[in-house]
């Protein structure tokens, strides 16, 4: 389907942000019938994440299988006792990562400003394109851009579009064709509407809003947004704290963030953190070091990019900057792999010299796209177990990213980064939803990446 071909440059300003989010409708799950169209294709009942017995996770399932109480990051062992007629297959990463971009490319025709905010999902901001699309109303460009995606790529994908990028992620949940919905795959709300949508929308289904801050919320009384409406901004800050009581009270009533911003391809990924304090005690770096892989690796991944070099950065007390980088000879994406590395890289920079650090970062570099992960696995010599990434770790790491992209980052985090005794929780989503990041640890101050 012929598409214009916007600019960013050129285009008039719009008085009112116009912006979309398209998502892939059961993204791996589609894909995995596209790549299998005579096993997984037939099978009505579809789980994608492992084989049968093994010891791997949920990534995705169809919905029909949902219906039985099947999630992403169950174990396939559990899935399988829920729905024991359903059919496994593993992630077809590298195919998922082809149709990805696939996606993409259709969408850079429609949009002057396309922003990927994960594998399976884009922010499109056509503010501007009134006349290119002959003042065409929003839904009727959703519709044009849905049917041009599936026509190029074969699969299917709904889109939720306003004013904001946080009611447009909200939106879409609406505009799913799911089973039992009245769902046609686009659903916009228009200026002016976005007080009155929120009403329809539970407080847990806001980006940012994850199981303890709802069981927390539930606790004061506050299930919806009407709920948090009612108590007014006051009354929420004494509850949440000045910060944590604005963040709920604007999203309560639809306001979020509506910059749309492209992503390059990057050299690499990395965080730095600078502590309030020096830190010498090898705990306290090393959950340190925790929380610095779980947000870079998280950054990769929804890059749809894979790293073969993990990099550790340490600033010692007296601002002597020091460095250790290991190049694996596969590339990788999940956690554990990433952890094992930067832990041993850590530990090598602190037997050379004990001091104090002030500042602690990761860095991923030697990127390429995520599907090679998959497809050099098949070659090379065998590297030591804890620095071999296998399929269950990406399948894990696939449906945790998942799970984040629904509720928050902080809905799932290692073990090593269980909310301290007195340590607030911070409403946390991807700045796609308008959502603060999560909160440092104490003793650390987030600096930058």
């Amino acid at each position: 389907m012929a598409a214009p071909t916007p600019s960013r440059t050129t285009l008039p300003p719009s008085p009112t942000r116009r912006i979309l989010l398209v998502d892939a409708d059961a993204f791996f799950v589609a894909v995995a019938r596209l790549v299998d169209p005579e096993g997984a294709g037939k099978a009505r009942l579809l789980i994608v994440g492992g084989a049968p017995g093994s010891r791997g996770v949920v990534c995705s399932a169809s919905y029909e299988t949902r219906q039985y109480g099947v999630r992403s990051a169950m174990p396939i062992a559990r899935a399988l006792r829920l729905c024991p007629q359903a059919t496994c297959v593993p992630v077809p990463r590298g195919a998922c990562g082809r149709k990805s971009r696939e996606i993409s490319a259709v969408l850079h025709r429609f949009a002057p400003v396309v922003q990927a905010a994960s594998i399976d999902e884009w922010y499109l901001d056509v503010s501007g394109t009134e006349a290119l699309y002959h003042d065409a109303p929003l839904a009727e460009v959703a519709h044009r851009i849905r049917d041009a995606v599936r026509e190029e790529t074969g699969l299917s994908v709904s889109l939720g579009g306003g004013t904001n990028k946080l009611v447009a992620k909200l939106a879409v949940e609406f505009a799913k064709p799911k089973p039992g919905t009245a769902g046609n795959g686009v659903f916009i709300v228009p200026p002016g509407g976005e007080a009155d949508f929120l009403q329809q929308v539970p407080l847990a289904d806001i980006p940012g809003v994850g199981p303890r801050l709802r069981d927390r919320l539930e606790a004061l009384g506050l299930r919806s947004t009407p709920d948090v409406l009612a108590v007014g901004l006051p009354t929420l800050q004494r509850m949440l704290g000045e910060r944590g009581g604005h963040w709920l009270f604007d999203r309560a009533r639809g306001i979020g963030s509506s910059e749309v911003i492209p992503r390059e391809q990057a050299k690499s990924v990395s965080h730095e953190d600078t502590f309030h304090h020096d830190l010498n005690d090898d705990d306290a770096l090393e959950v340190e070091l925790v929380r610095l892989v779980t947000r870079v690796a998280s950054d990769l991944r929804s890059k749809g990019l894979a790293a073969r070099t993990i990099s550790v950065k340490l600033k010692d007390a007296d601002f002597r900057t020091r460095g250790a980088s290991r190049t694996l000879e596969e590339p990788v994406v999940a956690d554990r792999v990433i952890l094992a590395t930067a832990r041993e890289l850590l530990q090598r920079l602190r037997g050379a010299r004990r001091t104090p650090a002030r500042l602690l970062g990761v860095a991923l570099s030697g990127l390429g796209e995520g599907e090679e992960a998959e497809q050099l696995s098949l070659f090379g010599e065998e590297s030591a177990p804890a620095l071999r990434e296998t399929a269950r770790d990406r399948a894990l790491a696939t449906a945790i990213d998942a799970l984040r992209a629904k509720f928050g980052a902080g809905a799932i985090v290692p073990g090593r980064l269980a909310m301290r005794e007195g340590e607030p929780e911070a409403p946390s989503a991807s700045p796609a939803a308008g959502a603060r990041p999560p909160t440092p640890a104490p003793g650390a101050r987030r600096s930058g990446r």
